[in-house]
């Protein structure tokens, strides 16, 4: 019998479900007890929700406690899967009904559960990002202002957010250092020039999936493939554009960094450019050459010297 599938739509405090088999529909409260009871009666469908930010981890250690598969999908690729099946409204009821369709239609793969230190991993990375966020803000107003006592305001701010920055460092520090597979795969990631333990630990929390896929894939996964935009006899521009945003910026400061130290990098770019093409264009380049590199180094198990460029 062909696998059942379940549709959750994500709130924070309950979730909208559709079973397709059944057309059965129900609201569950976010509760522990309740998720727990949902798991069990899942049995052996696919459930399919979206990435909601965090709020469907409840859901998913749930599942996963239970052996349940699960399928998470990007939002706008359920979005435009809805509007494909011309169900324009949206409503949490649409939504769960919606992905259970979707993971019948597309035939979609479960979810591998997360792995709970590059999980923590990925929430230190992103409180880095945060505090840096804020920092940069705050050093921005302190340029703007004339005020005296504001100045001071702003730099006692600057030190108590640098203050925290330095805390969420050393705990990625101590959690990649004190974690064998990720230590060895960030010392890995770390023999590129370009690449620090900032950049190293974004790839190692949000990109897990590097060694895994070819080239093609990673790039697409990373957001640097660039995608056709033709039509006819019309030829458009290739833009890259989807996939993980943050891995992409990471990417692309490592990228211009390597295009300036690595010589392999360096002569790429600047083929680029005497052929015309523009520094942001080279630099994103670089960034999907760079990636390549990478996934070639983790799938093989070597060294950025040890790989051919």
């Amino acid at each position: 019998m062909p696998q059942d599938c379940i549709g959750v739509d994500i709130a924070k405090d309950w979730i909208d479900v559709f079973h397709l088999s059944t057309g059965h529909r129900e609201r569950i409260a976010t509760t522990k007890q309740a998720l727990a009871r949902f798991a069990k009666t899942a049995g052996d469908a696919l459930v399919v929700l979206e990435a909601s930010g965090g709020y469907e981890r409840p859901v998913t250690e749930a599942l996963a406690k239970a052996d349940v598969d699960f399928a998470r999908v990007n939002p706008r690729q359920a979005r435009e899967f809805a509007r494909a099946k011309g169900r324009l409204a949206k409503t949490d009821r649409v939504d769960a009904e919606v992905l259970a369709q979707m993971g019948k239609a597309l035939e979609l793969a479960p979810t591998p559960p997360a792995d709970p230190d590059r999980q923590r991993l990925a929430d230190l990375v992103a409180r880095r990002e945060v505090l840096v966020g804020m920092i940069r803000a705050e050093k921005n107003r302190a340029g703007t202002t004339r005020d005296t006592w504001l100045s001071r305001e702003i730099a006692l701010s600057v030190r108590v957010l640098q203050d925290h920055l330095s805390a969420v460092e050393e705990q990625i520090a101590v959690l990649v250092e004190t974690r064998d597979r990720l230590a060895v795969q960030a010392r890995r990631l770390r023999s590129v020039p370009g690449i620090g333990p900032a950049v190293a630990a974004v790839l190692l929390a949000r990109l897990p999936e590097l060694g895994s896929l070819e080239a093609r894939q990673i790039a697409a996964l990373a957001g640097l493939a660039p995608h056709a935009c033709d039509s006819g006899l019309s030829r458009g521009k290739r833009h890259i554009w989807g996939g993980r945003a943050g891995v992409r910026r990471a990417l692309y400061l490592a990228g211009f960094v390597a295009s300036r130290y690595d010589p392999v990098l360096k002569a790429f770019r600047q083929r680029l450019q005497d052929a015309g093409k523009p520094t942001k264009v080279a630099l994103t380049a670089c960034a999907r050459k760079l990636l390549t590199i990478l996934n070639a180094m983790m799938r093989d198990g070597r060294d950025y010297g040890k790989q051919a460029g």
